[in-house]
């Protein structure tokens, strides 16, 4: 099984859907993204509906609420204001869970330096991104993703766009990124 690829992004203002890989490439290690709170797994997700391993994380870590979203220019109304929706830097007050069925994706999460480190999703990639970090999220020119959003409890679907220091969780993030 291929392993999630992240890397830096160069600055480029192109098309959001390309790679924006520096050069020379910069990749990010899983290491590395768990050390500013993102985790990862890789799951099978031909069997997404009775896997055990996706049970058992929802189990373990309270994931009790589920849907499916299927980011397509046919199959999601608004197709062009959503992307750019999501495409603007925000953050949440609930951790942002989602694995990839089918399709491709990226999301793009701020280091502890405020450098963007763009994260490949694919087929079977669940990540979970900390409460409280800066991120965006694009499809990749394939221009298609199916996902599963997952919560704890009730969906909470508030984005907070940069600014939004003065947020409690954004500063509980500030502070374990800065004891990491």
């Amino acid at each position: 099984m291929a392993v999630l690829e992240a890397w830096y992004m160069d600055e480029s203002t192109d098309d959001q859907r390309l790679h924006h890989k520096l050069q020379p490439d910069q990749p990010v290690s899983l290491e590395e993204l768990k050390e500013v709170g993102v985790l990862y797994w890789k799951l099978n997700a031909d069997i997404y509906e009775d896997d055990p391993a996706l049970q058992k994380i929802r189990k373990e870590r309270g994931y009790s609420y589920m849907d499916i979203i299927t980011i397509h220019p046919d199959k999601l109304p608004n197709y062009e204001d959503k992307l750019k929706m999501f495409y603007e830097e925000h953050l949440h007050l609930d951790d942002e869970i989602r694995y990839i069925l089918e399709g491709r994706a990226y999301f793009d999460v701020r280091d502890k330096n405020d450098r963007w480190i763009r994260i490949a999703m694919a087929k079977g990639d669940l990540i979970t991104l900390p409460a409280g970090i800066y991120h965006r999220f694009t499809l990749d020119e394939t221009n298609y993703t199916k996902a599963m959003r997952l919560f704890v409890g009730e969906p909470v679907w508030k984005a907070y766009n940069r600014p939004a220091d003065d947020f409690e969780i954004r500063q509980q993030y500030v502070d374990l990124l800065q004891r990491s």
